[in-house]
């Protein structure tokens, strides 16, 4: 399985026109994709414009296809105008060496990750819109890949799966970085997932893989042990929680 995702700055003032396109116009498009299992459009937590487009694929190969073949230029192009104009200025030298001044669009970013491991598959028809999704970004040590994901596999997903709420979860990998994991949860509600963060047993769980962790985290880690102080690196684990606006199944 493979699953892409898609940042997305909103303005501000066009939210509620942008969700009804995503469900009038997206999802319908996404559900005649070959290979296309599930889409949904899941909202910050803590930043009122920011969304991600959440789809999964049987195979990369189609949904690099979905990208190849234009699809996702000709669906970008319908949300665009609720997109806010974050737009970049380059500066170049024309041919008669005047000064031009030229707006460059910037796209969404989009991230394409392999599932690796998964507890559970949502099924056919449409997603409660109150489920909660969590995502906790990771970077592995070169080397210690297998051995996190095997941990993950056996060890992570049995326990997620014996917390109250927890619906769905998947492990993926980067495509352009082996390195770089998010893991994915989905839960019944903001409350089921904050009970799991603050048990501990969410703590617990990274216990069991943070010696796969890169060298850098690990250092921070044993300077917060000594210092009991937050130490930021640009490599620290990265939680983020969204909460999901509009979905289907599809299979």
């Amino acid at each position: 399985m493979f699953m892409r995702l898609v940042q997305l700055n909103v303005e501000n003032r066009m939210i509620d026109e942008f969700r009804k396109a995503y469900n009038s116009e997206i999802i319908p498009c996404l559900h005649e994709m070959p290979g296309c299992r599930f889409a949904g459009l899941i909202a910050s937590g803590s930043v009122e414009t920011e969304f991600i487009s959440l789809t999964l694929w049987d195979e990369q190969e189609q949904a690099e296809s979905y990208e190849k073949d234009g699809v996702y230029a000709e669906l970008l192009g319908k949300v665009r105008p609720y997109l806010s104009n974050t737009s970049e200025w380059k500066i170049q030298l024309s041919e008669n060496l005047e000064l031009e001044y030229k707006p460059v669009t910037e796209d969404p970013v989009i991230k394409k990750y392999s599932v690796r491991a998964q507890a559970d598959t949502p099924s056919g028809g449409s997603i409660d819109s109150r489920l909660y999704v969590r995502i906790v970004s990771l970077s592995i040590q070169t080397g210690k890949e297998g051995e996190f994901r095997e941990i993950y596999d056996t060890g992570i997903i049995p326990a997620l799966l014996s917390t109250p709420g927890c619906r769905y979860a998947y492990l993926t990998q980067s495509v352009q970085d082996s390195n770089s994991f998010i893991s994915v949860t989905i839960w019944d509600s903001k409350s089921d997932a904050d009970l799991y963060e603050s048990s501990g047993k969410f703590n617990e769980l990274v216990d069991k893989v943070s010696h796969t962790f890169s060298q850098v985290y690990r250092w921070k880690m044993a300077l917060e042990n000594s210092y009991n102080a937050k130490i930021k690196t640009s490599e620290d684990m990265k939680i983020e929680s969204y909460n999901l606006v509009t979905g289907r199944n599809f299979q």
